[in-house]
């Protein structure tokens, strides 16, 4: 079963999106248990590499990023080298609320967008984490073990299923923003290496110049066609 690690993903950023100077801020609280007197960073995606671009101590609770921007960009919050949570730097002042149950920044459309696709891609998630915990119950129950698997084998895939459409759905969608090329990083993040999918095929498809020529997507995009060459050359 394939499962997406949001939250956690080694991928952090995307860079740049419009030509503009401004100021970004983030107010962050957060109850969960060890973070008090902790530093946490913000880091982005540059020139294949994480960047710190702030850090801020957590203070009773507490915490702020305040700095210039040149252009949006799509950070994560990092605590040592433990990767929390992606925020949109947009411009505008952010909200961020970390506790043991959720993740959540709000305030500014594209953190909005972000965090209600989450949403819903964990709620994906979830349902397929609790099938094994399901098998074992219909089991306990007296069902035939070969026909609860059946059915949870294509309930494993329908969910798949969802999860790919909604994926594949919302880059298409921000194809020209942040959002894209940052949710493919996260996507193409779980493959031990650089390959071509039919989902990142159909992404292709019609896909902008903003989009292909991001650093990341055009790095990815190279090393996959020379590994599918290898593969098909062996």
């Amino acid at each position: 079963m394939k499962k997406w690690k949001l939250i956690v993903s080694v991928v952090s950023a995307c860079v740049l999106t419009c030509a503009c100077s401004d100021q970004y801020m983030v107010d962050g609280s957060t109850t969960m248990h060890g973070m008090e007197g902790k530093m946490l960073y913000l880091k982005v995606y540059d020139n294949q590499d994480l960047t710190c671009i702030d850090s801020a101590y957590v203070t009773h609770g507490k915490f702020t990023f305040k700095g210039a921007m040149d252009s949006t960009v799509m950070a994560n919050l990092f605590i040592g080298d433990k990767s929390l949570m992606p925020v949109v730097l947009e411009g505008d002042g952010v909200t961020m609320r970390i506790d043991d149950v959720a993740q959540i920044v709000s305030g500014s459309p594209l953190n909005d967008s972000l965090y209600n696709f989450i949403k819903k891609k964990t709620q994906i998630d979830n349902q397929l984490s609790e099938l094994p915990r399901r098998e074992g119950r219909m089991v306990m129950d007296g069902m035939d073990h070969e026909e609860v698997l059946a059915r949870l084998a294509a309930e494993a895939r329908h969910l798949n299923q969802q999860s790919d459409q909604l994926v594949t759905g919302f880059i298409k969608r921000n194809y020209t923003n942040v959002l894209g090329p940052g949710i493919f990083m996260i996507m193409t993040s779980e493959y031990a290496y650089p390959v071509l999918t039919p989902q990142i095929e159909e992404l292709l498809v019609g896909a902008p110049s903003y989009f292909l020529h991001h650093p990341y997507v055009e790095e990815y995009l190279r090393v996959a066609r020379e590994n599918m060459e290898k593969l098909q050359q062996q």
